[in-house]
């Protein structure tokens, strides 16, 4: 990721869908927040928190894995049109891989306090990529590079997250 600030995209030569779709790579606007851009998308996804306590366990995977693989296209998509590999911006991975880590949460059933435990697990893999999450960050380009490493980092996360909530409850 580069933490160096990011020029500006110039959009208006993108198609209206490519546009949604870069819209949706910044995560609805919360990469464009702050200097710490994953941050922020892996904060303005705990907002759905909600809505995966209500669908249940089963459903939430469903959709997590639905927006897992249309976010390979849509982190592709955006590094295409921001013209950098990966840029920070783009966080879609970081709602699929924090909304995995929260899995266990749903399962547990345990108070929403719990959330920032989550966050917290997401994004100290996110950012410090052990094997094989760094071996994927290096290696595996395009949408599927963007997502892989964040996908995996909320797999580890919530592995952690699911030990601890067993042992605690």
């Amino acid at each position: 990721m580069n933490i160096l600030p990011q020029p500006p995209i110039d959009l208006s030569r993108h198609s209206g869908f490519d546009k949604f779709i870069w819209f949706l790579g910044v995560g609805l606007g919360s990469g464009l927040l702050s200097k710490a851009p994953g941050t922020m998308g892996s904060l303005a996804i705990l907002v759905l928190y909600p809505l995966w306590i209500v669908l249940g366990l089963f459903s939430s995977i469903v959709i997590i894995i639905l927006m897992s693989i249309v976010g390979i296209y849509i982190c592709g998509r955006s590094a295409e049109i921001m013209q950098v590999h990966d840029d920070g911006r783009i966080v879609w991975d970081e709602f699929a891989g924090q909304s995995i880590t929260l899995l266990p949460l749903i399962y547990f059933a345990q108070s929403s306090w719990w959330l920032w435990l989550g966050f917290a697990l997401f994004r100290l893999f996110d950012i410090w990529k052990p094997f094989p999450i760094g071996w994927a960050d290096r290696h595996i380009s395009g949408g599927l590079g963007i997502m892989l490493d964040d996908l995996l980092a909320g797999i580890m996360a919530a592995c952690v997250f699911g030990a601890i909530l067993f042992f605690v409850s």
